[in-house]
């Protein structure tokens, strides 16, 4: 599965994150500024903490909630600010927001993964699939999309989308676009 989601919630969802390619980064992933580090670490025990020291409080679900006084406080020790691991050196969120995204290991092997599947299935029966690809990077989904439908006379395009469901006309007899809330449609669908 390729996203450009960087919300960690396909991983939350219970995704196997070695089936993702997560092109953009991930908010779940710290990386060094260091550019010599070349390997992205986990938050989430870190998150937590941090959340903790700022008197959040876990409901009865385990989700942090702002306590009955209604009042947070919205800083955290210093202590608490996270280092990378290797060299003691500042860390950023792993997000593509300019050249020092850090494109991992981890990264590679996903990219090279989804380059495998596209290329074991291009010529077989596919649906495309597109699940609120908005007009941000479409050029990493959509526009793929389209052109790999164009290429290949037995794929079919899907889009689901709220307000941006849309296909080229080249491959009009081979699309399906819903224009809908995705959760609202799921709702409807369960």
């Amino acid at each position: 599965m390729i996203t450009t989601n960087v919300d960690h919630c396909f991983q939350k969802a219970g995704f196997d994150k070695k089936r993702l390619f997560y092109t953009q980064g991930d908010y779940g992933l710290f990386q060094s500024l260091n550019p010599a580090i070349r390997e992205n670490f986990d938050n989430e025990d870190w998150v937590m903490n941090a959340m903790e020291s700022q008197e959040f409080v876990k409901d009865g679900n385990g989700i942090f909630a702002i306590p009955s006084g209604g009042v947070v406080r919205m800083e955290i020790d210093s202590s608490l600010i996270r280092k990378c691991p290797i060299d003691g050196s500042d860390v950023t969120m792993n997000l593509r927001s300019d050249d020092t995204f850090l494109e991992d290991e981890g990264w590679h092997r996903a990219s090279a993964a989804y380059s495998d599947f596209l290329r074991r299935h291009e010529n077989l029966q596919v649906l495309f699939l597109e699940l609120g690809v908005g007009s941000n990077t479409p050029v990493i989904i959509k526009y793929p999309f389209w052109q790999m439908t164009m290429e290949n006379e037995k794929a079919t395009y899907a889009c689901l989308n709220y307000k941006e469901a849309y296909y080229p006309r080249e491959i009009e007899d081979r699309s399906v676009c819903i224009n809908s809330d995705i959760d609202e449609l799921l709702d409807k669908l369960t």
